[in-house]
């Protein structure tokens, strides 16, 4: 595990936006651990992880021209991002959708720079896919190129067959999600930290239910 994947989890628990206890997911399951990247809501900690998925952007090696926010989550996390590359050394553009079109004005769907190129999706967490779908579409549909999609978190989790969220759209889209750190990210930390036993027992028994192979 790299140390900006350490220090996000680090991150992430001190912010009280990944908390271990008994949570119910989407999906109906028990879980030992619950992530909530809505919970990143003031300019100190939207900045903070704006710098973790810059990091793991550029860690990942893939090449991209622009970065994409699909409509809501994805607006402040492309914008926020993109300062953050730019602090890095990488002055991107970014651009976002509107959930409906708007008819006056500069009209259209899309608001920034213009989308083309090398298009990386930036959102905060892949549940069923569909607004990565939908992104897609939106990107391919201007001419451009879907280069990869950045999420703060994989929870390396089964869907309704044996892939997980994030394999069924690496596999429909075919493109790359890098995630700022994974399960088994979270796994390392908490075998790393002491006190956290308990947790690491709970999340590697879910981890051994639900987990991908």
């Amino acid at each position: 595990m790299t140390d900006f994947r350490r220090d996000f989890i680090q991150f992430a628990v001190d912010s009280q936006v990944l908390c271990f206890g008994d949570f119910i997911t989407k999906a109906g399951r028990a879980s030992p651990y619950f992530f909530n990247a809505g919970l990143f809501s003031d300019g100190t900690s939207v900045g903070e992880l704006a710098r973790f998925y810059a990091q793991a952007a550029l860690a990942s090696g893939v090449q991209f021209d622009i970065l994409f926010g699909p409509a809501y989550k994805g607006i402040v996390l492309a914008s926020a991002t993109a300062v953050a590359l730019a602090n890095a050394g990488h002055n991107v553009p970014f651009v976002f959708n509107r959930k409906e079109a708007k008819d006056h004005g500069e009209g259209g769907v899309l608001v920034g720079a213009p989308l083309k190129g090398r298009v990386m999706i930036i959102d905060d967490v892949i549940s069923a896919g569909t607004s990565v779908r939908e992104s897609v579409k939106i990107i391919r549909d201007a001419g451009a190129e879907p280069a990869g999609v950045l999420i703060a978190l994989d929870r390396m989790e089964r869907g309704q067959g044996t892939l997980s969220a994030v394999q069924e759209v690496e596999q429909s889209v075919g493109i790359p999600v890098i995630p700022i750190a994974s399960l088994q990210d979270l796994l390392g930390f908490l075998a790393e930290k002491e006190g956290m036993t308990d947790n690491l027992t709970r999340v590697q028994n879910y981890r051994n239910q639900y987990g991908i192979e």
